[in-house]
C-alpha cells in the first residue's frame, strides 16, 4: 500500500472512531440529510480557495471535503449498504469505462470528441433523458447554463446570439405586463434564463460572471461605508446623491 492509500485508510479509522461507541455525540447524531450543508459549504470553501489561487487553503478544504466523502461513506457503512471501498471502486470503473481512448483502443483527438462519446456512454448507463442527471440542487444559473449547453448540443439552439437577444427582449416586455405574483415570478425566472443563454453563446459562464459583479459590489460599498465611518456621522444621514459621489469615488480608484 502506497503513501495514499495508507492515509485513506488512517482517515477511514479515525471516522469509524468517532462513529464507535466511545465515539462522538455530535458525529454519532449525524445522517445523509443533516450533513448536506456541511457537504455544500465545504465544496464552495474548495472553489473559493481555487479562486484565490491559495494552495495551502486549498489543500486544506479539499481535506475538509474528503472527509465528507469518507463521513458519507461511513453512514451507509453502519446501515448496511455500501463502504468507502465500494465508492472508490464505482468511480474508478467509471472512469475506465468512459475513457475508452485512453484505456481501450478507441481514438479521440479533440475535447468535443471525448464530450461526445461521454455522453454516449451516459445513455449506456440508463439515462433515459438528454438533460437527465444534471443535479436540480445546483444553483439556478448553473444548472440553467447546464440545462441550455446539453440541449444545444442535439441542435436545440438558436443559430446565433441575435436570436437569443431578440427572446431576451420579448421577455422583459413580458414582464411589464405581469400583474400578479407568479406571473412575475415565472416572467423574471424566464428573463434569467434568457440571460444565461445569451451568455452561453457569448462564451461566458454566468455563475462566474456574476460572482464578479458580486466581488465588485461589495469592494466599492465597502469603500463607501469607509468614507461614511470617516465622516463621523450615520449611515441613514446621507443622500443617495452623496453615497452615489462615493461609489463614484470607488470607480475612479479602480475598485
Amino acid at each position: 500500500m502506497g503513501r495514499n492509500g495508507e492515509a485513506i485508510e488512517e482517515l477511514i479509522e479515525v471516522m469509524e472512531r468517532l462513529l464507535g461507541e466511545n465515539g462522538c455525540p455530535w458525529d454519532k447524531e449525524q445522517t445523509h440529510q443533516s450533513l448536506m450543508r456541511y457537504l455544500l459549504e465545504e465544496t464552495y470553501e474548495v472553489m473559493e480557495a481555487v479562486k484565490e489561487n491559495d494552495m495551502n487553503k486549498l489543500e486544506e478544504e479539499l481535506g475538509d471535503l474528503l472527509l465528507q466523502v469518507v463521513f458519507h461513506a461511513a453512514l451507509a457503512e453502519k446501515e448496511g449498504y455500501f463502504d468507502f471501498a465500494d465508492v472508490a471502486n464505482r468511480i474508478k470503473e467509471k472512469m475506465i469505462f468512459r475513457h475508452p481512448h485512453v484505456f481501450g483502443e478507441i481514438n479521440l483527438e479533440t475535447a468535443d470528441d471525448v464530450v461526445n462519446v461521454w455522453e454516449g456512454f451516459k445513455k449506456k448507463e440508463g439515462k433515459k433523458y438528454i438533460l437527465e442527471g444534471i443535479p436540480t440542487m445546483l444553483p439556478a444559473l448553473l444548472r440553467a447554463y447546464k440545462v441550455q449547453e446539453k440541449a444545444a448540443r442535439v441542435g436545440f439552439d438558436w443559430p446565433d446570439v441575435e436570436g437569443a437577444l431578440e427572446k431576451f427582449k420579448e421577455e422583459i416586455d413580458e414582464l411589464k405586463h405581469a400583474d400578479d405574483e407568479e406571473s412575475l415570478k415565472e416572467e423574471m425566472g424566464d428573463i434569467l434564463f434568457a440571460l444565461v443563454n445569451i451568455a452561453r453563446m457569448k462564451g461566458i459562464n454566468p455563475e462566474e460572471a456574476l460572482q464578479v459583479t458580486n466581488d465588485k459590489f461589495v469592494r466599492r460599498f465597502n469603500y463607501v461605508e469607509e468614507q461614511v465611518k470617516e465622516s463621523g456621522r450615520d449611515f441613514t444621514s446621507f443622500t443617495l446623491e452623496e453615497l452615489d459621489y462615493f461609489w463614484e469615488k470607488a470607480k475612479k480608484r479602480g475598485l
